[in-house]
């Protein structure tokens, strides 16, 4: 039994495994980019394959798709949003600009599962990868909708774990009200102040923080799908932007905007970023918070001693009974992590030129990251 499969491309005959989804061009992202061996996060993969499924609907409706190709489109499209072929997405995030490789990527699985869905085989592109998954669309208007749409999809986990955070710290604050502790500035020694208030305080921080990035969020609800190359709208129909937001919106139950200037949505990456950097002042409060608990509970005879954290491992190999505060750490390497993925995602968003940022994929790869390392950090921590 052969193993691979030809394939043809503009280059010319590329061998793909024979039982792959994906095709030529994936094949050679793969042959280029063997650089980190990071899959794109799943929040990525599922909103790539929402924006291909509304696509669908929507050239459907306009009279542009036929609808046997469409509904097989629309049913391999709701596969990969319901995660079921994860592994046929093995492209690099360090790859070429722009984020092509991913898109056709995304184009090629749908396309040939939707061709076995109408009963042909791999590679035989009864639903072509270009002229019918990828009808209406460019990469440079698909990739910055599905870093937006990828956002809003962990928006709500994220606020969820923060929400508790900020619930488990106000119990504390409670529970600890009636401790007089000294206060202290400069690590000195200052006026009193109750335990609680201290525990207050971090509850509050956290709660701003968690309003900042639900404000921070209202940006991404504004899409740009449309514009394809270059934000004119070239090659798709006059009423395809206003229909996918409407589309979108129905499939993912979020509150979409059109954009008021397609050429602006694609050029600039500043939602992005500034949703990156809410994220990041997030990170920076946790990191105080875990940093005060350390200070707190350090001892418990030559430290402050005024807080016990649980004991969840033995703390040291070569000094019995030893306990550290292993989770404050954590999150401390935890938030380090994401305050050096906002600055990634910083330096690409003002790395764009004229009507295009050709960093997204690298975008797409730190946010999704950031907020998957905050979500767990923050509810292991809690």
């Amino acid at each position: 039994m052969t193993t691979t499969r030809i394939e043809h491309d503009s280059l010319g005959d590329v061998h793909v495994p024979a039982e792959a989804l994906y095709g030529a061009q994936t094949q050679r992202a793969v042959e280029n980019f063997p650089i980190s061996g990071l899959k794109p996060r799943r929040a990525f993969v599922w909103s790539m394959a929402v924006i291909k499924r509304a696509a669908a609907e929507v050239n459907r409706d306009l009279g542009l798709l036929d609808a046997e190709r469409a509904g097989a489109i629309v049913r391999a499209a709701q596969e990969v949003i319901d995660d079921k072929w994860r592994d046929q997405f093995p492209v690099d995030p360090f790859q070429a600009g722009a984020g092509t490789s991913h898109n056709m990527n995304t184009n090629e699985v749908i396309a040939n599962r939707a061709t076995q869905l109408m009963g042909g085989k791999l590679g035989e592109y009864r639903v072509h990868p270009n002229d019918h998954v990828n009808m209406s669309q460019s990469t440079n208007d698909t990739i910055p909708t599905a870093i937006r749409l990828g956002c809003l999809w962990r928006l709500d986990e994220l606020l969820a774990v923060l929400k508790n955070l900020s619930d488990a710290l106000n119990e504390k604050a409670t529970e600890f009200d009636d401790i007089i502790k000294s206060g202290r500035t400069h690590l000195q020694d200052a006026v009193p102040v109750r335990l609680g208030q201290e525990f207050g305080a971090y509850a509050k921080a956290v709660e701003r923080d968690a309003q900042r990035i639900r404000y921070a969020a209202e940006g991404l609800s504004r899409l740009g799908i449309g514009g394809t190359a270059v934000g004119s709208g070239l090659n798709a129909h006059p009423q395809y932007h206003a229909q996918m937001v409407r589309k979108l919106s129905e499939l993912t139950g979020f509150r979409l905007r059109e954009s008021d200037n397609l050429f602006e949505t694609m050029q600039s990456m500043s939602d992005a970023a500034a949703f990156s950097a809410s994220i990041r002042t997030l990170a920076l409060t946790l990191i105080r918070i875990a940093n005060d608990f350390r200070l707190l509970s350090s001892g418990p005879s030559t430290g402050l001693d005024e807080i016990q954290l649980p004991a969840v491992q033995p703390g040291s190999s070569i000094m019995p009974g030893k306990v550290n505060p292993v989770m404050a750490e954590m999150l401390n390497m935890a938030m380090f992590h994401v305050v050096g993925c906002d600055a990634s995602v910083a330096l690409a968003a003002q790395a764009g030129q004229l009507e295009l940022n050709v960093m997204m994929p690298v975008i797409a790869y730190e946010l999704f990251e950031e907020m998957q390392i905050t979500i767990e950090a923050v509810r292991a921590f809690t």
